[in-house]
């Protein structure tokens, strides 16, 4: 991946001793290994570590998925990616590998009224090592990455936190429970649902710092604690490694990227499959490409009932994106912002979104992107962009000035350095 200029700043005191040059150490805490940066949540983590890393001397303690991380192989890969940026130790999720205590967490969380996540990330071996991190290192500040780590905040002794919210988890699953068909599931995220408000409302006045991604998020997170310090830290996008390149997008191509084992996207799949594609076909044919992790039942299921091509995981999106003419974002639930969408930004492409897909991006509706929210809308405005050369390229160089000006990571990198910056001077203020 390119070098930033950030990277260029600061890369003059990466892996010199603290002590040499005076510079801060922090503790990054994460519900994942977010190496390879090849999800939503584990490119922005990634990314905020890697900023970090050029201003601070970092430790950092990670959870990591069973499901991506099959073993220790796998573990030691994350780790060795991170290496450059910081000393990582990762951690099993402690009910990944076990019925038992999997089932007990949930009865945990239903008799204690307090959300599921927090037991799930409960692991006796993770609190063992950050006690003996705080007892025998010193730290200027701790980065939280997710607010699910939420029962190792009173261990930190006083020391300023900074957490990322990722989405507003209790809207999101809130949301979620809107969609669902069984009234068994409706019922119980809607329970968690209340339950996550109120470990937000419970924290997030007492956490120094919480960083949103959009203001959008920033005005729920504000309502659900109105004590909490707020600042907005966009995702964003390398606008050197995605970037727009010669054409050679079919006329008659779309592409999603998505992987399935997040319900948005698996919502998003179904309701293009059933609801959008039959719409745009009824006026031309046109090729779908959905990229990301899916199990190979539903790519064959994709494949046979809807003539969408699922490729499973891939290193590298970029040429899937480049080879179509039109990237969509059916979504109809989910929170944050998209990062999706900032990439296919960055490359210059036309995107058709919902409204719930580009919440909190700064999309203008036919000047960087066009927006439309049922069914009908969204088909014929697929099939526009398809036959509109002009209006294509037009919406795309948009995409591309906006990716460059407003979510480029070394751009965010300024504003997440004085914010954290702030929080560790005499007067710990943060605008």
């Amino acid at each position: 991946m390119p070098t930033s200029s950030l990277e260029h700043r600061f890369s003059e005191h990466a892996g010199q001793p603290a002590e040499r040059i005076g510079r801060k150490r922090l503790l990054f805490l994460c519900q994942t290994l977010p190496f390879p940066p090849d999800g939503g949540v584990q490119i922005r983590s990634y990314n905020i570590l890697r900023l970090l890393s050029y201003k601070y001397d970092v430790t950092a303690l990670c959870f990591f998925r069973r499901a991506t991380r099959p073993s220790p192989e796998a573990v030691e890969a994350g780790i060795a990616g991170l290496s450059g940026m910081a000393q990582v130790e990762a951690f099993q999720i402690p009910q990944e590998f076990s019925r038992l205590r999997l089932l007990w967490d949930h009865v945990r969380s239903a008799t204690s009224r307090r959300p599921y996540t927090v037991f799930a990330y409960d692991s006796a071996e993770f609190a063992k090592r950050l006690k003996e991190l705080l007892k025998f290192e010193r730290f200027d500040l701790v980065h939280l990455d997710s607010l699910d780590l939420s029962s190792y905040l009173p261990a930190l002794n006083g020391l300023p936190v900074a957490c990322t919210h990722h989405n507003i988890e209790s809207d999101l699953l809130a949301r979620r429970a809107l969609t669902e068909e069984s009234p068994w599931k409706r019922y119980y995220f809607r329970i968690q649902a209340s339950l996550l408000r109120s470990e937000e409302a419970r924290w997030c006045p007492k956490i120094d710092l919480n960083a949103v991604v959009s203001d959008a998020d920033g005005s729920r997170l504000t309502a659900i604690a109105p004590g909490a310090n707020v600042i907005t830290i966009p995702n964003g996008v390398d606008t050197k490694a995605f970037r727009p390149s010669p054409s050679t997008a079919s006329a008659r191509s779309i592409v999603f990227v998505g992987g399935y084992s997040w319900y948005p996207n698996r919502d998003a799949l179904y309701y293009f499959g059933e609801e959008i594609l039959p719409r745009i076909r009824r006026t031309t044919n046109v090729a779908v490409t959905w990229v990301g992790r899916a199990p190979t039942s539903v790519i064959d299921e994709c494949s046979r009932k809807y003539g969408i091509r699922l490729t499973g995981y891939v290193e590298d999106i970029r040429p899937f994106v480049e080879s179509a003419a039109c990237y969509v974002v059916p979504l109809r639930i989910g929170g944050g912002t998209r990062l999706k969408i900032l990439d296919a930004w960055a490359m210059g492409k036309a995107v058709v979104s919902t409204s719930v897909g580009c919440e909190g991006l700064q999309a203008v509706d036919r000047e960087n992107i066009l927006i439309r929210d049922d069914a009908d809308a969204f088909a014929s405005s697929v099939v526009e962009l398809l036959e509109d050369v002009s209006l294509r390229e037009r919406i795309g160089r948009a995409a591309r000035q906006t990716a460059e000006e407003i979510y480029d990571w070394d751009v965010i990198g300024e504003k997440l350095h004085d914010a954290y910056d702030r929080l560790i001077s005499p007067s710990r203020a943060v605008a």
